[in-house]
């Protein structure tokens, strides 16, 4: 089944953000996974929810997704996530 990872994330430093973005892509693709929404306007209808930057990343399943997550490949690139974004992040699985 496939596995999302779904973030909301406020970028703090965007020189920081664009170096990160620039990284990450080629390991999401690395562990199989594709990009379904990478930033982009959102609005809120419902609730209290203002959401930053939305990004959600299709994986063939969550055992995929984790690999790639808990990968010595993504743990220096999630550091510099950390160094220029406050990120909320969930991992679903769904059809």
């Amino acid at each position: 089944m496939a596995a999302y990872l779904i973030a909301d994330i406020e970028v703090t430093d965007p020189a920081g953000f664009e170096e990160y973005r620039q990284l990450v892509g080629p390991l999401v693709d690395k562990y199989g996974g594709r990009y379904i929404v990478r930033g982009g306007p959102s609005e809120t209808v419902e609730g209290d929810w203002s959401p930053g930057r939305i990004v959600i990343i299709e994986f063939e399943s969550m055992e995929r997704l984790k690999a790639w997550y808990g990968s010595d490949d993504y743990r220096p690139v999630m550091d510099k996530r950390f160094s220029s974004a406050n990120s909320k992040l969930v991992m679903v699985e769904g059809a």
